[in-house]
């Protein structure tokens, strides 16, 4: 009996401790460490992107199918377009717009324009199931690229 009490404390205390341990990081720390791969994060909204298209592709061919399965598929392929959105939603929240743009630089109401026409864009991409909006938010990245261009490591 004693035995299993401790067992059982043992798990209540990994328990809590786990509770109390942070979450998983969403972006980049906001501490000033220097440590930037901004190319990467444009990079990686474009892979988000691309996931998105895929995604409604899918959903359009299963769109008409009514067993189970193929509603299945489409609740995780639409689950999964709203999911890579949110990562672009917040890479431009979380990283770009607290980081990287700056009210001190000279085109900072362009550069600000520009990563919010992102958000916007991965919004419509969210809400929406057709191209129109995957294309508007794949250029709205790609114009991105011009402020953060791949650099040597």
């Amino acid at each position: 009996m004693k035995n299993a009490r401790n067992v059982f404390l043992s798990i209540v205390a990994a328990a809590l401790l786990t509770a109390a341990l942070p979450g998983p990081a969403r972006a980049h720390c906001q501490l000033p460490c220097g440590m930037y791969n901004d190319h990467a994060r444009i990079v990686s909204m474009l892979e988000d992107a691309a996931t998105i298209e895929r995604s409604i592709v899918v959903i359009a061919e299963m769109s008409g199918k009514t067993d189970p399965q193929s509603h299945n598929q489409l609740i995780r392929w639409t689950m999964n377009k709203e999911q890579h959105a949110q990562n672009i939603i917040a890479a431009i929240s979380d990283y770009f717009l607290t980081q990287r743009v700056k009210p001190e630089q000279k085109d900072y109401g362009a550069r600000l324009a520009k990563h919010h026409a992102v958000i916007i864009a991965a919004m419509k991409a969210k809400q929406h199931a057709d191209m129109e909006h995957v294309n508007a938010l794949k250029n709205s990245i790609t114009e991105l690229l011009a402020y953060y261009p791949e650099s040597e490591h």
